[in-house]
């Protein structure tokens, strides 16, 4: 079979929907590779920083893995603004839904809302309520989240920073994207 006969997805058989499967493993295979590819992207342009984002993501995940942080931890950190390319203004949700059926909820929740936490840092700059974040008080990720932000994110744009190479983080996002926890979210 080269195709499915259907063009209604109701219509589909169950044949059609494993030779499906079959073709669609090799694009989640790749996935790693596109995820990297994104990341690399990210290098470049500083927009009036000190270092550009891809630098700023691997500070992330670097001060995450010096900071004890699991290797879940440490990709999402690594992953974090990999949205910033295509989602501006919502990166979070972005990297968050790639990143949601290969992690925890409470980390797929850190990186949705991290944009917001962050805000904590600068909104008052742009007179925004840095308290904005405050809306989350009761939710269980919320001192995750402010953590993450804290330790690992606002403090990642230093260009005398000793960083580690993407080459160190490859394997843990291979590893990472290698089987989904869940294939559908």
């Amino acid at each position: 079979m080269n195709s499915v006969d259907f063009i209604h997805m109701a219509d589909g058989t169950r044949a059609e929907y494993e030779f499906i499967r079959e073709c669609e493993e090799g694009r989640d295979a790749a996935l790693a590779g596109t995820v990297l590819e994104m990341l690399v992207g990210l290098g470049g342009e500083t927009f009036g920083y000190k270092v550009d984002r891809l630098t700023h993501s691997l500070q992330s995940a670097t001060l995450a893995m010096r900071d004890g942080a699991d290797e879940e931890q440490i990709v999402c950190a690594l992953l974090h603004d990999v949205g910033d390319n295509y989602a501006p203004f919502n990166h979070g949700q972005f990297a968050a839904a790639i990143l949601r059926p290969y992690v925890s909820e409470e980390n797929s929740w850190v990186i949705a809302h991290h944009g917001l936490f962050q805000g904590y840092y600068y909104f008052h700059h742009y007179d925004q309520d840095r308290h904005a974040r405050d809306r989350f008080k009761d939710n269980p990720y919320y001192d995750a989240c402010a953590r993450f932000c804290e330790r690992w994110d606002q403090c990642a744009f230093d260009p005398d920073y000793d960083t580690l190479p993407l080459e160190h983080f490859e394997p843990m996002v291979r590893r990472l994207f290698a089987e989904p926890k869940k294939k559908f979210v």
